[in-house]
């Protein structure tokens, strides 16, 4: 677990998102972490800001309309489920819904999935269109249950 905690405190701490940062889930074999950074992130430079983070986790990016994006999906997905009741079936294109539903809150929205060692990564950032206030973060670690 101390592994998933490292993980999601690079992520928060490379975006300063310490401010009501806490933890949505936190068990053996995943993390959600959500926060509100304090940096002024242009939304020109969200995907920029996105690209540090796999750098600095030396992550592998996973297309998000990919077999390996769904088999990483749904890993999490399960683990999830382990934790709370979801009524419903996994869905690996839940990802580009949840993109599109913030979008149409007018929300600029820009996220990464990534590949590590030993764990995958999700990280969601979304702001204003109007590009104004703060960035929001969300970083879902899971597990690779490989031991």
């Amino acid at each position: 677990m101390v592994k998933l905690h490292k993980i999601a405190g690079k992520v928060i701490e490379h975006l300063e998102a310490f401010k009501g940062s806490r933890a949505a889930m936190d068990s053996e074999m995943i993390l959600i972490v959500r926060g509100t950074s304090s940096q002024k992130i242009a939304i020109s430079e969200m995907g920029k800001k996105l690209e540090e983070i796999l750098e600095i986790l030396e992550g592998t990016e996973v297309d998000s309309v990919s077999e390996e994006a769904s088999k990483l999906i749904n890993r999490m997905d399960e683990q999830i489920r382990s934790n709370i009741t979801i009524n419903g079936d996994t869905d690996s294109n839940g990802i580009m819904r949840m993109k599109k539903s913030l979008e149409e809150l007018n929300l600029a929205v820009e996220f990464k999935l990534m590949n590590l060692a030993h764990a995958g990564v999700f990280v969601v950032i979304w702001k204003d269109k109007a590009d104004v206030g703060p960035i929001f973060v969300e970083v879902v670690v899971s597990d690779d249950e490989k031991e």
